[in-house]
Parts: C-alpha cells; sequence; structure tokens
C-alpha cells in the first residue's frame, strides 16, 4: 500500500509491544491533515470538505508510489468518524481514531485490487456495503484500482454512482489512465505529486531528531537523493542507512569518477571503477548511477528547482556542473546512455564501462562528433585565455596617460572585458581583411589568371574590347553580307569629356575615411569591384554602374568610364553611394571621376537599336541621343524596373 509524507509525531508512533522494530515509514505514518507534507491542494480539499459537511461519495487518489494516498485516505476516514473533530482535523484521541489507526476498526474496510480484482470480490463487497457500523461513517479504500478486470470494474459501477448514505468509497491508483472512464466519471479525481528535495529533506532531519539517530547531513543527503520524490522510499533508505552504519551502502559512490572526467585523468576513472567494483557494485549500478549524478547537475545548472538533491548534495552537483561545464555534461549522459545499452549483450559489461570512461576523460581517443565539438570548445577556451594574456601584457606595457587625452588607466592590472573584446575584434577584422584582399574566382578569370605566366605584369584583359559584335566597345569588321565602308578599328584611349558639377557628399561617405591607409591601384579595385562592391550596391545604383568600367586610377582617384554623357549625368546623382561602398571596402577614401567612352555600336537608320521590352522602358527623356549604344539604354531600362518595384533584385 502506499505510504505519505509523514510528520514525525509521537502520537502516530506505534507501541513497541507489537515488535521490537517498527520501520520509519510505518512509524511515523502521519495522522492528521497537517502531518502531511508535500500535498497541500490535497490537504485543503479534503479539509475543508469534512469541516464544511461537503465530503463526495466517492475519491479517487492518483499519483506516484510513496507520495500519501492511502495515509490520506485513512486520515479523511478517521476525521469522519471522529468523535471531536477540530477543523476538520481528527483528535486522534478517541476510541475511533485509535481503532482506525490500530486498523481495527470496523468502519474503514481496505481492498487490495491486485489481488481481488475478480468479480467475487466485489460482488461481497457490494453485498456488505449496506450493512450499518459503529461509527457515522462506513469507509471502503480499494488500493491499485487499476487492477480490477472488466468485470469486477462493472460490477462496482452501480454502487459506486449510488452508494448507500453512509458509504464513502476511496480509490487509490499508480496509473490512473489505466482505470476505465465510467469509474473516473463518477468519482472526484485528486492527483498526488512527487515531494520535492526540500520537503524530504525536512522531514528527514525531522525524523533523525524525533528517533534519536544520529545520522550526518551527508547520509541524510544520500536517503534524499534515494527517494527520488517518494516519503516512503526515503524513509526506507533511511532506515538502511541506520543499519548499515553509512550511506555507501545505498548507492556507489560516484563523485571519484566525475571528478576524474573534469580533470581528464583516464587513470584515477579506472582506479574508481576496480574499487567499486571491489565494494560489490555491478558495471550497470555505476553507469545508472553516475548518468543520475550528471543529471542533478545538469539540473542545477539550469533548472535548480527541479533538482531530487538538497543540501550538501546541491552544493557539491554544484561545483560539479561547474567544473565540467553543460556541454560536457551533455556528452557524459549521452555517451553513458549508449554504453548501458551496449552493455546488455557485451560480454564484459565492465570493459564497455571503463572504455567509456576513457573516452569521456580523453575526448582524442573520441572520434565522435560530440567529441570533436569538445575539443573545439577545449580550444576557443585556450584562445580566449591567450587573448586575455595578451590583453593584460598590453596593459602593462601602455602608458598610464593616453595621448588622446582620453581618461587615464593604471598601467598594470586585469584587463577588462572591453578590452578583451577589443582585441579579439581586432584580430577578427585583420582575417577578414586579409580573406577581402584575395581575389575572387570571377576576378581570377576575368583576369586570366589560369594563365598569367610565372613573371611579369598580368596582362588587363578588362581594358581589351568584348569579342562579340554589337556591345560597346566591340571592334567591328565588315562580314561577307556586310555592305562596303571603312572598316572600323578599336577605339582610342578614352579622352577626358566634360564632367559636371560633383554633388556634395552624403553624411556618411568617402569623406570620413581616413587617408592614412594606401589607396588601392587599378586591378584591386576591379577585381573588388567585380567580386563584392557591385553586387552590395542598391538596386538603382547597381543598374547604373553596371555598364561602366575602370579605365584609370591615379592616387585616389578612379576614372570610371560610362557608354554616353546622358548615362553619365544619371551616375552622378548615386556617385556619392558608390564611393562610400568602395571607401568601406578598402577602408580608405576614393574618389571616383565619371567620364565618357565613345563606342562603336550599331544603329538602325531610325535609332538605337533595342527591343521592344527595352523601348516601352524608356521615356522621352530618354531619346535625346540617337547614337546612344543599346548596352546603355538597357541599363536605363533595368533601373527603371527596380524603381518601379522597390525591392526587387537584378538576377
Amino acid at each position: 500500500m502506499d505510504e505519505p509524507s509523514a510528520a514525525p509525531s509521537q502520537g502516530t508512533a506505534k507501541t513497541e509491544d507489537v515488535a521490537d522494530f517498527v520501520s520509519l515509514y510505518r512509524r511515523f505514518r502521519p495522522a492528521k491533515f497537517a502531518e502531511l507534507r508535500g500535498q497541500p491542494h490535497v490537504v485543503r480539499a479534503l479539509q475543508g470538505a469534512v469541516r464544511d459537511g461537503r465530503v463526495a461519495h466517492a475519491y479517487l487518489f492518483s499519483g506516484p508510489r510513496g507520495t500519501g494516498k492511502t495515509s490520506t485516505a485513512r486520515i479523511l476516514a478517521r476525521a469522519l468518524n471522529c468523535a471531536a473533530p477540530a477543523d476538520g482535523e481528527p483528535c486522534g484521541a478517541c476510541d475511533s481514531c485509535v481503532e482506525i489507526s490500530r486498523g481495527s476498526s470496523f468502519d474503514v474496510h481496505e481492498l487490495d485490487a491486485a489481488s481481488n480484482n475478480g468479480v467475487d470480490a466485489m460482488r461481497e463487497l457490494i453485498a456488505h456495503a449496506a450493512l450499518a457500523t459503529p461509527g457515522r461513517w462506513k469507509v471502503y479504500i480499494v488500493d491499485e484500482v487499476h487492477m480490477l478486470s472488466n468485470a469486477a470494474a462493472n460490477a462496482l459501477l452501480k454502487t459506486l454512482e449510488e452508494p448507500p448514505g453512509h458509504v464513502v468509497f476511496v480509490l487509490a491508483t499508480t496509473d490512473p489512465q489505466k482505470v476505465p472512464a465510467t469509474i473516473r466519471s463518477r468519482t472526484q479525481h485528486l492527483e498526488f505529486g512527487l515531494i520535492g528535495a526540500d520537503t524530504l529533506d525536512a522531514l528527514l532531519h525531522d525524523v533523525v531528531a524525533v528517533a534519536g539517530l544520529g545520522l550526518e547531513d551527508d547520509d541524510i543527503a544520500v536517503a534524499v537523493r534515494k527517494g527520488r520524490g517518494s516519503a516512503r522510499d526515503a524513509l526506507s533508505a533511511l532506515d538502511q542507512v541506520v543499519a548499515a552504519g553509512s550511506a555507501e551502502a545505498l548507492r556507489p559512490d560516484v563523485v571519484r569518477l566525475t571528478g576524474a572526467i573534469a580533470a581528464e585523468d583516464a587513470r584515477e576513472a579506472l582506479v574508481g571503477v576496480a574499487a567499486l567494483h571491489e565494494s560489490g557494485w555491478g558495471p550497470q549500478q555505476i553507469a545508472t548511477e553516475l548518468v543520475d549524478d550528471l543529471r542533478q547537475a545538469f539540473l542545477v545548472a539550469l533548472a535548480p528547482e527541479l533538482c531530487g538533491a538538497a543540501g550538501v548534495e546541491r552544493e557539491r552537483l554544484a561545483d560539479q556542473a561547474a567544473r565540467l561545464g553543460l556541454a560536457r555534461v551533455v556528452r557524459a549522459i549521452e555517451t553513458l546512455g549508449h554504453a548501458q545499452v551496449d552493455m546488455r549483450d557485451a560480454p564484459d559489461p565492465r570493459a564497455v564501462l571503463e572504455v567509456t570512461l576513457v573516452r569521456l576523460a580523453r575526448p582524442e581517443l573520441d572520434d565522435s562528433t560530440t567529441a570533436l565539438l569538445d575539443r573545439v570548445a577545449h580550444l576557443e577556451q585556450a584562445q580566449a585565455a591567450g587573448a586575455l594574456a595578451a590583453a593584460r601584457q598590453a596593459s602593462q606595457i601602455a602608458p598610464s596617460t593616453p595621448a588622446s587625452g582620453g581618461p587615464a588607466r593604471p598601467a598594470q592590472g586585469a584587463p577588462t572585458s572591453a578590452e578583451v573584446l577589443t582585441s579579439g575584434a581586432t584580430a577578427g577584422s585583420q582575417g577578414a581583411s586579409a580573406v577581402e584582399d584575395r581575389p575572387g574566382l570571377g576576378a581570377l578569370r576575368r583576369g586570366g589568371a589560369s594563365s598569367r605566366p610565372a613573371s611579369g605584369p598580368a596582362p588587363d584583359l578588362r581594358s581589351a574590347p568584348p569579342a562579340f559584335p554589337g556591345s560597346p566597345g566591340a571592334a567591328t569588321t565588315p562580314g561577307p553580307h556586310a555592305p562596303p565602308g571603312p572598316a572600323m578599328s578599336t577605339p582610342s584611349p578614352v579622352p577626358p569629356g566634360p564632367h559636371l558639377p560633383r554633388p556634395a557628399p552624403a553624411p556618411a561617405s568617402v569623406a570620413s575615411f581616413a587617408d592614412s591607409s594606401p589607396a588601392p591601384d587599378r586591378d584591386r579595385i576591379v577585381e573588388a569591384w567585380g567580386d563584392h562592391v557591385l553586387r552590395g550596391l542598391p538596386a538603382r545604383a547597381k543598374a547604373l554602374f553596371s555598364s561602366g568600367r575602370f579605365v584609370a586610377v591615379e592616387g585616389r582617384t578612379a576614372t570610371f568610364a560610362l557608354p554616353n554623357a546622358a548615362h553619365r549625368d544619371r551616375c552622378e546623382e548615386v556617385v556619392g553611394i558608390v564611393e562610400e561602398a568602395i571607401g568601406k571596402h578598402f577602408g580608405t577614401r576614393v574618389s571616383l571621376e565619371l567620364t565618357v567612352e565613345e563606342s562603336a555600336a550599331p544603329a538602325t537608320a531610325g535609332g538605337t537599336r533595342r527591343g521592344p521590352a527595352v523601348a516601352g522602358m524608356l521615356g522621352p527623356e530618354d531619346e535625346v541621343d540617337p547614337d546612344r549604344p543599346s548596352g546603355s539604354l538597357q541599363a536605363v531600362a533595368e533601373a527603371r524596373l527596380l524603381e518601379a518595384f522597390p525591392g526587387a533584385e537584378e538576377v
């Protein structure tokens, strides 16, 4: 039968004339609602019902073992038949209370449904239910009611629904899901929960003090852990500690093993397993307790209210979680869980446990993903420690008064967290700039990197005209069907054309960049333009500048050639955005000088050659130059499309 969390009371202790020894969970069984611990909602419901005269004809108590279901049913029977109840509590001194405590009362009938689960047992109960008893109420306590057969449960239904006026049914179960719905619907269902570690710790300390057991806090903490939320299990564990003289008989001491894992000492782990094995603990028991210990440490670190330990045991688990770290705790739990499965079929389970512990203590011996992640975490911690040491050394070398006039700081001492983060950010930015300086695959292909000779300057393939006809800057030759005319040669170098007044730069333009960094040359600008800068421009600027190219770089001024003057005028409107993007990429100021590149593009008799879609997107202001090449008009059309559909992106 189920036992509750008991409050120690000399009035509830049984006399010693029946037996020389009585178990603690029987000796300190609660006799009143006030002595019932860990179930305040049940106490309020039942005590209020007895006090106000609203007791139901049937109750269903459900919950884990050892949480007080059967003891609460007996307290309810005492309160209903007590000669002098006070505020819903039994007095504990009248004849009815004493007889119920001894188990000799005719008013209380207890039935174990696990062994009396047939129809005949239910028929006998129903036949005697209408008979009167000495007390005012006749209480039937049916334990493990979910074990009743279907026929027995059906036979009980009618009497359970409409029992005689002096009969109260109390049904108890550890598995309410197996109780038929027809029975649950005829009862008031009260659910009992597991008892918290702090409540169990206080209960066991009170029992030790009243019984004069003289146990240490460490022994009580182990009994609390062994109870796992059950008052009966905790009191039974306390009995075992008293009988054995120490808590080592309750569970293997795995503190040595967790310490070896934290210290990465494989030898200590193997010696600890050997010592526990010589003490009589098997590999499965050691692994089970080790997993439970790591789980409690995991709960202490994340949700302390869920931890099943209290007092000094909880402090030890918190220290263990801090030494191991959450990542290693989770990995150890998962690894030991797999080891427990492997031990079932292994010819030598101890060897499986030893190999698992060695892998936990020495991550380099494990090639699993979790072990690799653990090693990466170690490297990150080492790198952070190195950055901290470098920052500390720099702070010791730095002068006490900064040259910039900022606040003075001591030359020695531990660096602040901002300094460590700054040093890490500086290293990261250096690495990022090194990566950005490398030419991308597209730049290498355009620059002919695969065919570049081992020595000598690389040929500038971007200055050569395209190989396909009709594009800007292409050299055309008369075909076999072309009309006779003068042959067209490649364009000459771009002459500096007239320029419009440059608009004022935006507040966040390249004017804010320092000139201390060296200016990039043309090759670097061209490579960065195709691989990085152009892709990050806004839609309008990207469409306008996609048809031009860099022709020269002098100092911090880059000359950018565009197909015609009208196109250049439009690019002048957004040139500040492009300068800012280039300046951000290279970390220095770069100015753009826009010019016009004359190219020979074939045109029709009526003007520029274009498709119907392009012509439909152009306005009257775009028709000012009949000799404008088709590439320029295509770019203008793309710009118009991107303006008409905000958020669109060119593919």
